[in-house]
Order: C-alpha cells, then sequence, then structure tokens
C-alpha cells in the first residue's frame, strides 16, 4: 500500500479550517471527496498544518495511503480535476517512505502575515489581507518582533483552547518588512502554539501605531497570561507558508 505526499495550496476564504468538522466544508474534506471520486477509495488524509477558518496556505503538505498503484503525474492532474470549484490546488505528488509523516516527520514550519496599510478598501485582497486605516511603523514593529525570537513560554500568545501539551516553544525567525503599502511578516518556528501567529501580530500592531513600546511587548511576554495579548489578528492575514523536512524522511523507500 503505498504513501502518497501532496504539496498544495488553497484559499482558506470558504473553508471551516483544515481539520474536517460538522459546521461545514473543510480542505481536508475536499480532500478526501477528491480521492474517492478518482480512486474510488476512503482515505484518511493528513495535513502537516491545522489551519484555522480563513487561513490560507502556499505550501501545506499532506499525506494518505491508497491500495492501488498511481503515477503520481495522473494522481496530481485526477485530484486536481475533483478538487473543482474548490479553490484548492494539489501542486506536487510523490510517492513517499511508508513511515512518512506529514505532521510528525516536519522540522519547522513558515508562515507569512499580510497587512494592507491604508484608507482605502481592499478590492483585489479583500479576505486576503488585514486592512488597517491608520499608519503602522513596520521598522518598530520589526524592531519589537525582536525580543520574541528564541525559546519562551508563549502562554500570553495561546488561545485558550490550544491543545499543545506546553506552552514553551523555540521561534526562528520573525521579521517585519514593508513594501508600499504592504507589510509582511515572516514567522518561522518547528511547530506553533494553536493562534501564535496571528496573537503575536495582533500585539505587533499596536507597536506599529504607537499604543505600546518595546518595554510593553517585553511585559506582554513575561506576564504568560492571555489577558495580556494584544487583539488577535484575523484569519485573513495568515498565510501556511511552507514545511520543511529532513530529505531523508520524505525519499522514497
Amino acid at each position: 500500500m503505498p504513501r502518497y505526499r501532496i504539496d498544495l495550496e488553497y484559499d482558506g476564504t470558504p473553508f471551516v479550517g483544515w481539520q474536517k468538522q460538522d459546521n461545514g466544508l473543510s480542505v481536508q474534506e475536499a480532500l478526501t471527496i477528491a480521492i474517492a471520486r478518482l480512486a474510488g477509495e476512503d482515505v484518511q488524509v493528513l495535513g502537516a498544518g491545522r489551519t484555522d477558518t480563513g487561513v490560507h496556505a502556499l505550501g501545506q503538505v499532506a499525506h494518505f495511503d491508497l491500495v492501488r498503484d498511481w503515477n503520481p503525474h495522473k494522481l496530481l492532474t485526477g485530484l486536481n480535476y475533483y478538487l473543482r470549484p474548490n479553490p484548492i490546488s494539489v501542486l506536487t505528488s510523490q510517492i513517499v517512505a511508508d513511515n512518512f509523516h506529514s505532521r510528525f516527520d516536519a522540522i519547522g514550519r513558515s508562515y507569512r502575515y499580510r497587512i494592507i496599510n491604508r484608507r482605502a478598501e481592499l478590492v483585489h485582497d479583500r479576505d486576503k489581507a488585514w486592512l488597517i486605516h491608520v499608519p503602522l511603523d513596520a521598522d518598530a514593529m520589526h524592531e519589537a518582533a525582536q525580543v520574541l525570537i528564541g525559546r519562551h513560554d508563549f502562554t500570553t500568545f495561546r488561545a485558550t483552547r490550544c491543545q499543545s501539551a506546553s506552552p514553551v516553544k523555540t521561534l526562528d525567525r520573525l521579521t517585519v518588512r514593508r513594501r508600499g503599502e504592504e507589510i509582511i511578516f515572516e514567522v518561522a518556528a518547528r511547530s506553533f502554539l494553536h493562534n501564535q501567529v496571528r496573537s503575536m501580530v495582533g500585539s505587533l500592531r499596536y507597536v506599529g501605531d504607537g499604543k505600546w513600546t518595546v518595554a510593553d511587548l517585553v511585559h506582554a511576554l513575561d506576564a504568560c497570561e492571555r489577558a495580556a495579548c494584544g487583539p488577535v489578528a484575523p484569519a485573513c492575514g495568515l498565510y501556511l507558508e511552507s514545511v520543511t523536512y529532513r530529505e531523508s524522511d520524505s525519499s522514497q523507500s
């Protein structure tokens, strides 16, 4: 029974998130339906990141097993056909080792968050970025963001319903840069707490508009209390950008 890895991108706007739920269509369920229509098999599709409602992906990774051997190219083509009209696209497909696991074998995840900083309403980027009308200082946000780098107790930036065993995580990278009217956050770590990225972005927004100083952000981090967090940034601006693995973990057996 071969195991397949797929890399995919999706617009999270119409979905209830990655994980299958009873209150609407999820990305996981849409993939399961497409596989069943193509291969005639009911499979479990497991993803590297459980993105929330409205969160997008540029480089999600998933795996599943099939009884029948499929040519990876034909599998990719067939899945994209049956995924229509859902805004999901399978970018690559490959056979991997039987013990490959898209979630547990991942050694790094990177997210991107987009703010559009302008007075005018969004048209092309509606549901794809957080619109903030007041001017933001991206340099100040970048400077403050550096205090979050490293190993910390991120309880302040953790959703109350987070299921992670520990609030302690190691943040490898957090950069903030302006490109015209767009402000881009790039965040990387081995793994994240539920709502961690959106919580950090929301607090850094307070730095950007002058409500908080770097010292205020440090105080929020050290408080280890959810109440110390700034407002959580909306889901529409968040993108799962990439997932990384050791080369041996994703190679065919």
